[in-house]
């Protein structure tokens, strides 16, 4: 197989999703129109179908403008850009959403064009569906087609690293446990490391000094990667002057990911860049209007839901050992405030100063036997519900603390007290990456910051999605 050629690949996917829509348009006129024709023509069924029925030649006149418009929907939702290192399920939320917007771009040519012939409701749910389904399936399909060729040493992009450091480290880290991604690392070119240097097999090439000349004797290398260490800034503009001189294309890994955020707002101050150290799109109050209207009907919605199984759980909890029903416990909110969040007591009564510095572990003898299967199905948390509607939690955001252990995480963590200036959730982007229970509390707190930084309505819908998936029940979860 060739080397990877981006263009030459979106070249090909764009033929295919061209040839797909054709395919979804003429399955979904199938399903609503010819079906039952054709099972009565079989002898499965013997009903007669009255009404007019368009010929797939009228309905097919819609395609001209359909083919089009959603290729270039696709393209603008970066259906056609690197995707690498994109897990399946972001390839398939691309999908949905490209697609959630392409419909109604054919509704309103539909209503703009007033085409002659009139289109079925139906047919363009059918279509809708269709698309979304088959294209889901082509492209994963087509992941797993690169992900074999990749195995085999094909379709592999080379890349060198420029600067050692906390990122540089990360980076491999990302890269080695994901071999799919079809990365191959020749090694590092920095200057503060020795000849004799090595980090999971990643050797050191040389110096920055020779870093022209390296480049020249490597015109198959596909990328490089810039990841200085903060103190070595001073001689960035150099390397990157270098690089582009070669021609490889450039990334450059910011060694301040811990300071800067992951979506950095960047401000143009009479042509000079000013970037936001941090930028909550929550404190916008468009959008803290649109979540809590949301959390409001979302959390009336799932008591009607859970109304009946969470009176089952109260009868069990009671009748089954000694101790209030509800359990209540000091957690820090929103603006550092405290509040009282509501759980199914899930262990023996215990006295209120073990309680607070207390952290539970893997086979807890405090838990109760009921306790233990409404934690790691999360039912001890259903009364959070109630919280939701007082105002005191969000349906989606960072798990709230006990003020003991935010006294202690906040002079050791950095950056751990910005998470308090959103609401806390029941869920959230750190549940459902499998941090809960006895685990990183670093790692946790990446994904809240992560969350606030990068919030967006569709955001929580991907992580309320993930968490019916994967997130009730959990390993960790005890």
């Amino acid at each position: 197989m060739i080397k990877d050629n981006q263009k030459l690949l979106n070249r090909i996917l764009i033929i295919l999703d061209a040839l797909l829509i054709c395919f979804s348009f003429r399955f979904s006129f199938f399903v609503k129109f010819e079906m039952w024709g054709f099972l009565r023509s079989l002898g499965l069924i013997n009903i007669s179908i009255p009404g007019f029925w368009p010929t797939f030649k009228q309905y097919s006149s819609a395609l001209l403008y359909i083919i089009p418009g959603y290729l270039i929907i696709y393209s603008i939702c970066s259906m056609y850009s690197p995707r690498r290192a994109h897990s399946k399920i972001y390839e398939c939320w691309s999908i949905i959403k490209s697609n959630c917007i392409a419909i109604m771009y054919f509704i309103a040519v539909l209503f703009f064009l007033k085409i002659s012939i009139s289109y079925s409701r139906e047919f363009t749910i059918y279509f809708f569906i269709c698309n979304t389904l088959f294209s889901m399936f082509f492209r994963l399909s087509f992941r797993g087609i690169l992900k074999k060729i990749r195995k085999k040493g094909k379709n592999i992009k080379h890349i060198v690293l420029v600067g050692y450091s906390d990122t540089c480290k990360r980076y491999i880290d990302l890269i080695l446990a994901n071999p799919s991604w079809g990365y191959h690392i020749l090694g590092i070119i920095d200057d503060s490391q020795s000849e004799d240097f090595n980090y999971k097999g990643i050797t050191i090439l040389g110096s920055t000094k020779n870093l022209s000349a390296f480049l020249a004797k490597h015109e198959d290398l596909d990328e490089i990667a810039i990841t200085l260490h903060l103190n070595a800034y001073d001689n960035l503009e150099y390397i990157v002057n270098c690089c582009e001189k070669s021609g490889v294309h450039t990334k450059f890994i910011p060694d301040y990911n811990r300071i800067i955020p992951t979506r950095p707002q960047i401000e143009d101050v009479c042509g000079l860049a000013v970037v936001n150290i941090r930028k909550v799109p929550l404190g916008n109050w468009t959008n803290r209007f649109i979540k809590r209207t949301i959390d409001i009907v979302g959390a009336s919605m799932a008591l009607l839901v859970f109304a009946i199984p969470m009176i089952v759980v109260a009868i069990i909890v009671k009748t089954t050992s000694k101790g209030p029903l509800i359990f209540c416990q000091e957690r820090v909110g929103l603006h550092n405030r405290k509040f009282k969040m509501y759980k199914f007591r899930s262990m023996r009564e215990q006295s209120e100063v073990k309680e607070k510095k207390a952290w539970t572990v893997k086979d807890d003898p405090r838990i109760t036997p009921i306790g233990r299967f409404i934690r790691k199905t999360s039912i001890d948390e259903l009364p959070q519900l109630f919280n939701v509607l007082k105002g005191d939690m969000s349906l989606i955001g960072p798990r709230p603390e006990r003020p003991y252990w935010v006294e202690q995480f906040k002079e050791t963590i950095p950056r751990y007290m910005i998470k308090h200036q959103v609401r806390p959730g029941m869920t959230g982007w750190a549940q459902v990456n499998g941090f809960r229970g006895d685990t990183s509390i670093e790692g946790r707190i990446d994904c809240d910051l992560y969350y606030i930084e990068n919030w967006s309505l569709g955001l929580d819908i991907k992580i309320i999605f993930l968490t019916v998936f994967k997130g009730f029940v959990n390993k960790n979860a005890y």
